[in-house]
């Protein structure tokens, strides 16, 4: 079989070749899943009336939304370099389209969090889109390729939080009581995860030269997860960045629209559009991180990557203080944009040097790292579940855990690699 080298150039425009036909299609696929894994939150206010739940319960079902992610990402980085990231996705998005579109038989708080558990798993979908493209690309643009993915398909978070209050209202409107309509919502997001499983599978490929079993890869890749990676610290470092951006990021999602709500009075709707205006964000925010990542790393190396990294989270822990002390509407609003804006642009500094950190395990590590980003979501979930701190005061801790964080990525040296990163793709 004749081997075909990853893209040296990424044109975002163009849907020609089997890496660029994978790179939509992944974003597509990551977008959707946003559907299935954070379709509840933006519905919360009418669950929680419906399921009579206390703000402890609520906090419980933030954390096990987030929480079978850890243990799936890690899973899923081993997947990828054995079975491959195309029957990887695909087995996912069918095993997590079951919770979505059964959720709706929960009728009451037990049945409901043990749901949202099931439906965490979905968030493992973003270490395939990460590992997927890191195959897809070459090393120099690498950074900007994983942030532009990982971003549009992040996007679809706050397009959640703006769309299922329309289509729940939709089915209000056709007559249904609201105690029903978040269950009928959740089949939306199940059928489009079904249909990108088929896409998925019929029109990717595991690598630019073609399926792993196509190349006879995965026999050979058996033996090549090395788990002493485990001891290098800057894999460590990463988590932890990336459990203050990313993990800040779904829990942000998890309970913006109802924090709007009890906080300043808006509508189911409108707090969902607010919602969505910080996830909207992704459209281009994640991938300028990647884009600067990149370019900094051609002139100051893997250090000057590891600053940039340490510079937006400082910006992001001040932002996030900013939005816990806003005082009305307004300016909440104006700084959610604001440390969203550093938030997004560290996820994708984080995903332009994970690559790099080993690139013979690159599945293995990016799962840790992804899972990183779910333990930091889980940990927050405690803080919006305590009776005794507001939700105000959670977003003033989290700023203070993050500017801390962003001192730790600033001491950590992140070296340059020894040998050319390219994925060993024959």
């Amino acid at each position: 079989m004749n081997t075909i080298k990853p893209l040296e150039k990424l044109n975002v425009f163009s849907f020609k070749g089997v890496q660029m036909r994978t790179f939509h299609i992944t974003w597509m696929t990551f977008f959707v899943c946003f559907f299935g894994w954070f379709g509840l939150a933006p519905l919360m206010p009418t669950i929680k009336e419906t399921l009579h739940l206390s703000k402890s319960q609520i906090g419980n079902i933030i954390i096990a939304s987030v929480s079978g992610t850890i243990i799936a990402r890690l899973l899923i980085g081993r997947l990828c370099d054995t079975w491959g990231p195309r029957k990887t996705y695909t087995a996912l998005l069918l095993l997590g389209a079951i919770p979505v579109m059964g959720v709706g038989l929960a009728n009451s708080y037990e049945t409901f969090l043990l749901f949202r558990l099931a439906i965490s798993i979905i968030g493992a979908s973003f270490v395939i889109t990460q590992f997927h493209t890191s195959i897809m690309f070459s090393p120099a643009i690498k950074g900007t390729a994983n942030a532009v993915a990982g971003g549009w398909g992040n996007l679809g978070g706050g397009i959640t939080n703006m769309v299922m209050p329309l289509i729940f209202s939709a089915i209000v409107g056709f007559g249904y009581v609201k105690a029903d309509a978040w269950r009928y919502a959740m089949i939306f997001p199940g059928i489009l995860m079904l249909i990108m499983a088929f896409m998925y599978y019929r029109y990717t490929k595991d690598t630019p030269s073609g399926n792993y079993d196509e190349i006879e890869r995965t026999a050979e890749q058996k033996s090549k997860t090395d788990y002493s990676v485990l001891k290098d610290w800057r894999i460590w470092a990463l988590s932890l960045a990336y459990a203050v951006c990313f993990g800040m990021e779904i829990t942000f999602d998890n309970v913006a629209a109802l924090h709007f709500v009890q906080e300043y009075g808006l509508s189911q709707s409108t707090a969902g559009i607010c919602a969505g205006a910080f996830g909207f964000m992704n459209i281009f925010a994640r991938a300028l991180g990647g884009i600067f990542a990149d370019k900094v790393g051609k002139t100051y190396g893997m250090r000057g990557k590891g600053l940039l990294l340490a510079s937006v989270l400082l910006l992001e822990g001040l932002g996030l203080i900013m939005f816990a002390n806003a005082g009305n509407l307004t300016l909440a609003l104006l700084s959610m944009i604001g440390f969203a804006l550093f938030l997004k642009m560290a996820n994708g500094a984080t995903y332009a040097i994970t690559p790099f950190v080993n690139a013979k395990n690159v599945g293995l590590v990016s799962g840790i790292v992804g899972a990183g980003g779910n333990v930091g979501g889980m940990l927050f979930g405690f803080l919006f579940k305590s009776e005794n701190i507001t939700y105000m005061q959670a977003f003033a801790y989290i700023g203070l855990i993050v500017i801390a964080i962003s001192v730790i990525i600033f001491i950590t040296r992140f070296s340059e690699p020894k040998k050319a990163l390219e994925l060993n793709l024959a």
